[in-house]
């Protein structure tokens, strides 16, 4: 595991899912955690949107990171604004790692789908992408700022699939390929500074949110790649993936690319809560047991051998969507 005591990281949108594992993952390794949402405390609404900042920071010190809860709605500059000044302040401009995580869409997804999407509000596009994608340029303008100044730091933003493959929708696909483009473009504006900018695709992420849709899939598509748990990482598996990115001496050999959370944990031999190890989205290991369902109780038996990009590419282009 990674040693980041004395590091400085922020997790943007950290009450639930992803963000949630991250924040902790890098409080095991000893970071100090700046986490971001819009619920402190538990609400009265929690069955339908479980989560808070104050349930993250705990399960942050549990493990014995420190961990500093913000309050911030991420469709508000000057929130975002407050919250870097607020770190610059604290830490004396101190920020080694930024973790672009934070989304707002899950719900008009679950609301759209299964429509295309000129039968949906064009309002669809703002409530997936403002808070998903514009959100992240603003965060890493704000971050590279203070980072610039000490010659140092990793951009992180958690992208997806579906910015290759249709996965949720129009809005969410065009949303995912731009955060990997973002992520790529920003790396060759911050390479001069020393700054490290990367896009990082987790699998398939056993979140509230990825359970309830497995539970409510209606595709044939659909059930066979999210039914029955199949290869599901948790959130903690990325949050350690991001833990050692963030103690990697040559990190600067990953900016501009986009990187694939268990490629990266079979790399610092790294396993998930339950001590597995999931297999890549585009390795034989997963991509067949997913197209054939009756192969994943032999899974173990396929090799994990990566299909290059390009081949990857062609075959997500020509798959029916779910």
């Amino acid at each position: 595991m990674s040693d980041l005591r004395g590091k400085v990281v922020l997790v943007t949108g950290a009450t639930r899912g992803v963000g949630k594992g991250i924040a902790i993952g890098l409080g095991e390794a000893g970071a100090t955690v700046y986490i971001t949402g819009r619920s402190l405390n538990k609400s009265s609404d929690s069955a339908r949107f479980p989560g808070s900042l104050q349930e993250t920071q705990l399960a942050v010190e549990e493990v014995g990171g420190k961990c500093i809860p913000v309050q911030v709605d991420h469709s508000d500059d000057q929130q975002v604004a407050l919250l870097f000044e607020r770190i610059q302040r604290e830490q004396q401009g101190q920020l080694d790692l930024l973790v672009n995580n934070v989304f707002a869409g899950v719900q008009a997804i679950g609301d759209a789908y299964g429509r295309p999407f000129w039968k949906s509000e064009p309002a669809l596009w703002d409530a997936v992408n403002n808070v998903g994608l514009r959100s992240h340029y603003i965060t890493s303008v704000l971050a590279a700022r203070m980072m610039s100044a000490r010659k140092q730091g990793i951009i992180c933003t958690i992208s997806s699939w579906g910015g290759m493959s249709y996965l949720f929708g129009a809005a969410y696909g065009a949303g995912k390929s731009a955060c990997d483009r973002l992520a790529a473009d920003m790396a060759t504006e911050l390479k001069p500074d020393n700054i490290v900018s990367i896009a990082l695709w987790p699998g398939i992420v056993g979140t509230e949110q990825i359970t309830n849709f497995a539970q409510q899939a209606t595709s044939s598509e659909a059930q066979k790649i999210f039914a029955d748990g199949y290869n599901w990482e948790t959130p903690l598996l990325t949050g350690r993936v991001i833990a050692a990115l963030a103690g990697e001496p040559k990190i600067m050999k990953y900016t501009g690319k986009v990187q694939i959370v268990a490629e990266l944990a079979e790399k610092y031999r790294l396993v998930d809560q339950n001590g597995d190890r999931p297999a890549s989205l585009r390795s034989l290991r997963f991509i067949m047991p997913a197209t054939f369902p009756a192969l994943r109780k032999y899974a173990w038996l396929i090799p994990n051998i990566k299909i290059p990009w390009i081949f990857l590419l062609w075959g997500m282009l020509q798959s029916p969507k779910i």
